[in-house]
């Protein structure tokens, strides 16, 4: 234990990965940073799910609320920073935590970023206007018949991760999948990676109880005043795209909610098989004791 290890906790969302860093961050005296790709977004705390005010004050979280939606931020710019901030955080303590349900943020920061072609303007032109003349399903199709594989990992309502993939494989002619696999970094520290795993009806319940509870706390109103920016990368994700297709009529509130749970559901369980195939982590429950992540430690 007396090497610099960073802790990784990935997951699905809602799987217990906050409570269960906060615990861990408690018990080791380490801080926490957040490899979430909306919770570092300030615009989007409710709706991203971020720490609360009582779990920001427990523990020091670095990358929640950071940033803000006019901002250019991705996978690249987060590792380049959390890296940096790594290096300050074990001058404190030798052990520290990495916790998220962002699977390529993770990848970015412990394993580097894959080399990848450059993209013309005409594709990318050609690309958004397939997306204008056809939707959203045309995209999810075309991913599909392309890159089944990837097709499998990520959130296929994320428009702009289904262009950006599309835009690769156009580029290059070769799977976005087979583009996503490079040599890993050399690390300046040891890492232990955990995902957190619950029994899926366990998780579902969790997810329909937060979005409840979400609507509850401000959601909407969160919701209403980004409405305005809904173009932006950063507000194409579940949640937000199907409250600002009510905020338009498309769908009265109930629609909407029973819409956000159903995406969300199918955002977790692409998250796990995300997981469990493309990382090396080892499965725990977010119960787990403080005591069995130190017997992994030694």
């Amino acid at each position: 234990m007396k090497d610099n290890t960073l802790i990784v906790i990935g997951g699905a969302t809602g799987s217990g990965k906050t409570d269960m860093a906060i615990r861990l961050a408690l018990h080791f005296g380490a801080e926490i940073i957040s490899a979430d790709s909306r919770q570092v977004y300030k615009e989007l705390a409710i709706g991203s799910a971020a720490p609360d005010a009582t779990q920001l004050a427990l523990v020091n979280h670095h990358f929640v609320g950071s940033q803000s939606i006019h901002e250019p931020f991705n996978a690249g710019l987060f590792a380049a920073q959390a890296e940096e901030k790594l290096q300050q955080l074990f001058l404190k303590n030798a052990i520290q935590i990495l916790c998220g349900g962002s699977g390529l943020y993770i990848k970015a920061l412990v394993e580097g970023m894959d080399e990848l072609p450059a993209v013309s303007e005409e594709i990318r032109a050609y690309v958004m206007d397939v997306y204008q003349r056809e939707g959203l399903g045309k995209l999810q199709s075309w991913l599909q018949e392309k890159d089944p594989q990837y097709a499998q990992t990520i959130d296929m309502h994320n428009k702009a991760r289904l262009m950006r993939a599309l835009e690769l494989i156009e580029a290059s002619g070769k799977t976005y999948s087979s583009m996503r696999s490079g040599a890993k970094k050399e690390l300046p520290f040891k890492v232990l990676y955990l995902t957190t795993t619950l029994e899926r009806e366990s998780l579902y319940e969790r997810i329909n109880q937060r979005t409840t509870k979400m609507v509850k706390v401000g959601w909407l109103d969160e919701a209403r005043d980004l409405y305005p920016f809904k173009t932006l990368k950063a507000l194409q994700t579940v949640g937000y795209t199907e409250l600002f297709d009510h905020f338009e009529g498309k769908t009265d509130l109930t629609e909407c909610l029973a819409l956000i749970r159903q995406n969300t559901r199918r955002y977790a369980k692409r998250q796990v098989t995300w997981f469990k195939h493309q990382s090396p982590a080892i499965e725990v429950s977010p119960e787990i004791e403080p005591g069995e992540i130190e017997k992994m430690l030694d």
